[in-house]
């Protein structure tokens, strides 16, 4: 019986603890924003990190609160901003489209690989063995880390060498993150860039490479927007100069200066 009485004691005390923290969240709790939910629907969910917030969440709570910029949304382009402008009574914002771009042409067509790599198929755990099995230090490993993790199946890798596939890539960044030597990068779309990472000479860059820059300079001269500068025997287009006329990809020997498609 002292038994019984103990457990009916402990179940009202369970049930009124219950029922007191019920009562608490109900009259304790904070309102929900609904432009922040509208907001969380409205965004892709790639949670790609690329418009600068902890995913989609921070950039949502951020977007409501009127303290981040709307349009900076890669991934969900021109509809997400479109309906996060509807959300928050604003303008919408033009996205730019990026796309991400592999500076590197290292098929096994240009070059070869300098050792036989067996271990793990990862670009990183490759790069642990002597700095990764390319001839050219700074080429592609071609393991496919970036395909990996790529949400959109927009990178393929294929004799010897990532690629991306126009049409598919949504200029997350998620790639450019992952890639242990840091060859890829998020451009806008139409602007012209240079498919080579490669900072050594001209003349031993040829023995390693046949697509590497030369860095004859030669870009950078007939450019009239001064876009082009090359450092360390590798020339480099900044976007924001660029008008893509086309010029700089009609003269460069290599066929590494080219206007990026999506």
């Amino acid at each position: 019986m002292v038994i019984i009485i103990a457990i009916i004691i402990v179940m009202a005390l369970a049930l009124a603890a219950g029922i007191g923290l019920s009562i608490a969240s109900t009259v304790m709790a904070t309102p929900s924003d609904e432009r922040y939910d509208a907001l969380m629907d409205a965004l892709p969910g790639a949670n790609c990190g690329g418009c600068g917030y902890s995913g989609c969440s921070g950039y949502a709570e951020a977007l409501a609160e009127g303290a981040a910029e709307n349009g900076l949304c890669t991934p969900g382009g021109w509809e997400a901003s479109q309906k996060c402008a509807g959300i928050l009574g604003l303008e919408v914002a033009g996205n730019i489209r990026k796309t991400a771009l592999i500076h590197c042409l290292g098929i096994y067509d240009n070059t070869s690989d300098r050792i036989t790599y067996h271990g793990v198929k990862s670009c990183a755990a490759a790069m642990q063995l002597f700095g990764g099995t390319p001839n050219c230090a700074f080429g592609c490993v071609g393991l496919g880390d970036c395909k990996d993790v790529c949400v959109n199946d927009a990178i393929e890798t294929c004799n010897g060498a990532a690629h991306i596939l126009p049409g598919r890539c949504t200029g997350c960044g998620m790639c450019a993150k992952v890639c242990p030597k840091g060859i890829i990068s998020v451009q806008e779309s139409g602007k012209a860039a240079v498919v080579c990472s490669s900072h050594i000479r001209g003349n031993e860059k040829r023995k390693v490479c046949k697509a590497g820059c030369i860095g004859c300079k030669r870009c950078e001269k007939i450019c009239l927007e001064d876009a082009i500068t090359v450092t360390d025997f590798c020339a480099s287009v900044d976007p924001l100069k660029c008008t893509s006329c086309g010029q700089c990809t009609d003269i460069c020997p290599a066929g590494i200066v080219m206007i990026i498609r999506d």
